[in-house]
């Protein structure tokens, strides 16, 4: 196993840490966990490239491990009731679309599904939404001003969620049309 991968592997480890310190309102210990996995998330992407170490299991296990502390996040701060609970249910949706729709292009033309920019940047900023909801709930400073930028900041990670699975259809669309034609 080379450093991306144990890396990634780090990451899946963070995911029940994150979840445990959110769920019990240890806000400054889950903000320091999702930084961290998200350093680590850069790194172990720097490192696959540069020194040419990318993996079929980083490839599949990278973005599992990002998904899965998104959604551990989403679930806890939809259970708290601060987010709503719709946009953990879009983003859930879209994922197990996006995994079954990875499946099928494996099965069907022996394709992998790596990352894009447009998944890269909706990781990115749904991890941008998620930390400053988690900061500016620990401040317990929630009230009409704040409640609107947790709004604001959920509502553009949605709506790149919604884009980057429009890319992702359109990108499915095109390689199943042109390796079964």
């Amino acid at each position: 196993m080379n450093i991306p991968n144990i890396l990634t592997v780090i990451r899946f480890f963070l995911v029940p840490a994150f979840g445990y310190c959110l769920y019990n309102e240890q806000f400054i210990a889950a903000v320091v966990l999702f930084v961290v996995a998200c350093i680590t998330d850069m790194l172990d992407g720097m490192i696959a490239r540069k020194y040419n170490l990318i993996t079929s299991f980083g490839k599949l296990a990278d973005p599992l491990a990002d998904k899965l502390m998104q959604l551990t996040a989403l679930t806890i701060l939809s259970i708290q009731e601060i987010i709503p609970l719709p946009v953990l249910i879009i983003v859930l949706a879209k994922e197990i679309f996006m995994i079954l729709g990875s499946i099928l292009l494996y099965k069907k033309v022996n394709f992998v599904v790596q990352a894009n920019w447009y998944g890269k940047m909706t990781t990115v900023i749904f991890s941008l939404a998620i930390v400053m909801t988690i900061v500016l709930k620990s401040g317990n400073l929630i009230n009409t001003y704040t409640n609107i930028l947790i709004d604001i900041f959920v509502l553009i990670a949605v709506f790149s969620t919604l884009f980057s699975f429009f890319m992702y259809s359109m990108e499915f669309r095109k390689i199943t049309n042109d390796k079964i034609n």
